[in-house]
């Protein structure tokens, strides 16, 4: 039907309705068949790659990381940090999957010949005997292979881990699950218990070297009594005694405490020179910075995590984060080495204070003036022994407490919950594995379907046609088949169809034509008419006869030229090959049009056949006595129709375009590229003078499809049918 909707209107349509569901509706209507192809297709190979996975088991185990509450009274006053911090649960979380770990629990477990786990063939290059060698190498294949099975996470805030080991085999994954949570509570034990001897053995020797020293000391003070025939207790004391008594005193408080930072700053040197962690000092103070780093530490560890969960490695907040991470470690770093520093200083501050206090004994040793050089000696010598003594007894009561912590039995972790076989597969995922498959379908779908319809090289709606060429849709027919041309039993050709059955919808459709091309120019109507398409097989004569045949069966005197002197279907249509026409007109001047119009009764309109063959149209239809023809015919006709070539393939409907008055332009429904018909209309001179488009052979069943924009959708109807068939 005619639909002359300006651009304009359809844009602004268009704007105040960008979200159309019927659109939307009809879209799917017109694809359902690929869309649903589509996903059928991705559900199969969904299937299909569901059944070639192998079903796979998930056994989970807990571990409670727990605090050392249980600790002698003494142990837990020295202990100044007993909660674990959220560092610590990552460093747990490290720990078992460390290869290291995981290679004791394969060498516990006996997993190097285990099927899944196994490793199998030894790797290249390793001895393929039971040597030492060998075995360490199948041991740490094994590790790897179980290192990809594992995963530890933490369950919420708190501090429980869990460790979940995939498998084939659900008694395999429960199995080894729960050896691998019980290695590491053994291995908390075993760490805690190897402290605690290194521990023990350190103060040992230190005993050992304090016991020697004491006993010289003491040693010294009775051989010296002995030299000099003094008696136990009594002493050449001086006026200032109760002076030397109390810098005694400091000197002996003072000397204890040089002898440990003495022993704190061992320690310090021993841990640095076996490149430990100075962390592990077990006097190491706790310093309120050093806390707050760790804190931040543990923050930035978890907003780090959970960046590369979202992100890549390259993304400017994970980035960002890093760096981070790096300026707190450093951080970290250097206020354990000022700790360290802290030591050392104290310990040599410990030494001058031990120096000075000396210095003040001997000042008031020689102010007194009484004593002499006897006692002196034996008062030096006294007091080194005592201050061996107190040392001693200090280090004697600190190894006692260590060995009774060292056998105190104080869990660290402990598993809440052992892992047990599960009782279905935990991949592959069927349901989400299908979901998705479903989603990537419906995407491809309806994404394949979306280009397909772009992709669509013709024209199939009126919004089309005035979007790209600017130009009105004038009317749409229907393809029709030889059962929709049967009439009493007979086919008939589409001319004499409009004759037979005028209220049809071929006849409504040409009357739209007519109609449209009179609104075209309403002041000035238009009496010579020229139909032309793109290229050959669009039906432009079909609808020139049609529109010929309706114009005549109006009552008008009509004219139809065959203007197509190189593929002249009108001759041949109404059997005039062996006629004069336009061809001969053109060529021998004297003759005149009447010798060459044919009536046909039926149709009741005049016929120009093309006539005799040329081999220069161009140069025929382009002279002046072509020109002289058609001024005659306009005077007497009341409407001449000229049936000329496509113009994609010569230039001869652009000729006769400069002697009509309107041009009807036939475009195929759904088949003619786009930007052929824009790029052939262009080379008409005058666009003014394209009265319209003509929409030719439109399949009915698929305009439906395209809604308030499928033509055929509305003659398609049952009231439609109803109303021309009653």
């Amino acid at each position: 039907m005619l639909n002359r909707l300006s651009p304009t209107i359809l844009h602004h349509a268009e704007d105040e309705q960008k979200f159309d569901l019927q659109e939307i509706l009809h879209f799917a209507w017109r694809h359902w068949k690929f869309i649903v192809s589509v996903v059928c297709a991705a559900l199969l190979v969904g299937v299909v790659g569901i059944l070639q996975q192998t079903p796979r088991y998930t056994a989970s185990a807990l571990i409670l990381l727990e605090p050392q509450y249980a600790k002698s009274p003494q142990a837990l006053a020295n202990d100044q940090s007993s909660n674990l911090d959220d560092a610590l649960v990552e460093s747990q979380m490290a720990i078992i999957r460390s290869s290291v770990f995981l290679r004791r629990v394969v060498e516990k477990a006996g997993l190097v010949s285990d099927p899944e786990f196994g490793s199998g063939s030894a790797p290249t290059g390793t001895p393929q005997d039971g040597s030492s060698q060998a075995t360490a190498a199948k041991e740490i294949a094994s590790a790897g292979a179980l290192q990809g099975a594992i995963s530890v996470v933490r369950n919420g805030q708190g501090y429980v881990l869990s460790v979940s080991v995939t498998s084939v085999d659900p008694v395999r994954a429960a199995a080894v699950a729960n050896a691998i949570a019980n290695g590491y509570v053994v291995e908390k034990l075993d760490a805690r218990f190897e402290a605690a001897k290194n521990a023990s053995a350190w103060l040992s020797d230190r005993l050992t070297e304090l016991r020697k020293q004491l006993r010289d000391s003491e040693e010294a003070v009775a051989q010296f009594r002995a030299d000099h025939g003094l008696i136990q207790g009594i002493a050449n004391v001086s006026l200032n005694e109760q002076q030397l008594s109390d810098l005694n005193a400091k000197l002996v408080a003072a000397r204890a405490d040089l002898a440990e930072k003495k022993a704190r700053v061992d320690l310090l040197q021993s841990i640095q020179d076996k490149g430990g962690n100075i962390q592990s000092m077990p006097d190491l103070p706790n310093s309120p910075s050093l806390a707050t780093l760790r804190q931040q530490e543990t923050a930035i560890s978890q907003k780090l995590s959970e960046l590369t969960t979202r992100y890549s490695d390259r993304h400017p907040l994970v980035v960002n984060a890093q760096a981070e991470q790096r300026d707190i470690q450093r951080a970290v770093a250097a206020e354990l080495q000022r700790q360290a520093g802290t030591i050392k200083n104290d310990y040599e501050l410990a030494k001058a204070r031990v120096s000075a206090i000396e210095q003040s004994v001997r000042q008031a040793t020689g102010q007194s003036g009484a004593d002499d050089k006897t006692a002196i000696t034996l008062r030096e010598l006294e007091r080194t022994a005592a201050v061996n003594k107190s040392l001693f007894e200090d280090f004697l009561q600190k190894a006692k407490i260590t060995e009774a912590d060292a056998t105190f039995d104080a869990r660290e972790a402990r598993v809440i919950t052992p892992a047990l076989p599960p009782g279905g597969p935990s991949s592959p995922q069927k349901f989400r594995i299908m979901s998705v498959v479903l989603v990537i379908g419906l995407f491809l779908g309806i994404g394949g379907a979306w280009t397909k319809e772009n992709l669509n090289a013709g024209f199939t709606t009126a919004r089309q046609v005035e979007e790209m060429l600017e130009l009105p849709l004038l009317t749409s027919i229907s393809a029709m088949k030889s059962s929709d041309l049967t009439v009493n039993g007979k086919v008939i050709s589409i001319a004499n169809y409009q004759l037979a059955m005028p209220l049809s919808r071929l006849s409504e459709s040409v009357r739209s034509l007519r109609s449209g091309i009179q609104m075209a120019d309403v002041d000035k109507p238009a009496k010579v008419i020229q139909l032309t398409s793109t290229v050959p097989n669009e039906g432009k004569t079909t609808i020139a006869l049609s529109l010929a045949v309706s114009a005549a069966a109006s009552g008008l005197k009509v004219l139809i030229i065959d203007a197509d002197l190189r593929h002249s279907s009108i001759t041949r249509y109404f059997r005039l090959q062996k006629k004069k026409g336009l061809v001969d007109i053109l060529v021998e001047e004297t003759r005149t049009v009447w010798d060459a119009l044919e009536f046909n009764q039926t149709a009741r309109l005049w016929i120009l056949p093309a006539g005799s063959k040329t081999r220069n149209p161009t140069d025929l239809l382009s002279s002046n006595h072509m020109k002289l023809l058609i001024e005659g015919c306009r005077q007497t006709f009341d409407y001449v129709v000229i049936d000329a070539p496509p113009i994609g393939p010569v230039i001869d409907p652009i000729v006769v375009a400069q002697l009509v008055d309107k041009i009807v332009y036939v475009v195929r429904w759904a088949s003619t590229a786009r930007e052929l018909v824009q790029n052939s209309i262009q080379r008409l001179p005058g666009n003014r003078k394209v009265a319209g488009i003509a929409f030719n052979l439109v399949n009915e069943s698929e305009a439906q499809k395209y809604g308030k924009d499928g033509y055929s959708y509305y003659y398609g109807t049952r009231e439609y049918k109803n109303y021309y068939e009653g």
